[in-house]
């Protein structure tokens, strides 16, 4: 779908407007995206749910190569929501999160990382606070500016309604 002329047109007239367009895609669509970014390098581009990893197998891979190359261009950031959605709704714990929002904050960095909850779809999973505090207790390790950054900062600034 991402790679379809009339679908690359479209997203592009957004540029003119200031619109941000959110890529939902699955990782095995990470190619299309990198396309589409690459096809549209004024567009900002942010990645929903980091591109739905596989957590509730573990793999890592291909998906943190695909979020890697994306991370490489500078019109796109990601939202890090979603995740508990990928992994065991009943089984998952903050541990099997951790190497992709590793991932996530190492190939984007903390100035492109935005906190979304995913609510009322992460309730399949988890309640708000719970969702929300797993990535407060992994953002502890952040400077206070980052996680200012992360939990907000950055999604005003990429999204532009500082205005």
């Amino acid at each position: 779908f991402l790679a379809r002329a009339d679908v690359i047109s479209g997203i592009g007239r957004l540029t003119r407007f200031g619109l941000t367009y959110d890529i939902l895609v699955f990782a095995r669509q990470l190619p299309a995206a990198l396309n589409l970014t690459a096809r549209l390098p004024d567009q900002r581009f942010v990645l929903d749910h980091l591109a739905k990893p596989l957590i509730k197998n573990g793999s890592l891979e291909p998906w943190a190569t695909g979020v890697r190359a994306l991370a490489r261009r500078p019109n796109v950031c990601c939202k890090i929501s979603g995740l508990v959605t990928e992994a065991y709704w009943t089984g998952w714990r903050p541990a099997h999160l951790r190497p992709y929002l590793d991932v996530a904050f190492e190939a984007f960095g903390p100035d492109r990382v935005m906190f979304g909850s995913d609510w009322p779809v992460c309730l399949l999973a988890a309640p708000y606070d719970c969702v929300l505090g797993v990535i407060e207790e992994y953002a502890a390790a952040l400077s206070a500016t980052e996680r200012s950054a992360l939990f907000g900062g950055n999604a005003a600034r990429f999204y532009d309604l500082q205005s």
